[in-house]
């Protein structure tokens, strides 16, 4: 059982903007032009996102005659929903066992 969630891509979501990006980006594919015009950032901002976005594996591009087209690629996140849905199932047996040996699940201090 997996009990450790990817902290890089947990750093990569957690800015406000390239969370809202992933939200756009769950509903269609857009480019920058429709991502500069949704979240009010400026392009050269947006495009730094994009490409964080990008490294981590987060979007795929998808190029369009002049314009860049991105797509979320749902697996990955879909991973980081198994990873955490495997510590919450780790905190549930941990939970389980310790209810039935009517002692808690913890460690003593030295």
């Amino acid at each position: 059982m997996m009990t450790s969630v990817d902290t890089d891509l947990i750093r990569v979501l957690a800015d406000p903007l390239r969370l809202q990006i992933v939200t756009l980006l769950a509903r269609e594919t857009l480019c920058t032009t429709h991502l500069v015009e949704e979240t009010g950032a400026k392009q050269t901002n947006l495009s730094n996102h994009m490409k964080v976005l990008r490294e981590a594996g987060v979007v795929d591009t998808e190029p369009c005659g002049r314009f860049i087209y991105y797509k979320l690629r749902p697996e990955v996140l879909a991973g980081l929903s198994e990873q955490f849905a495997a510590l919450a199932e780790s905190a549930r047996t941990a939970a389980d066992e310790s209810a039935r040996t009517a002692a808690e699940n913890k460690r003593a201090c030295p």
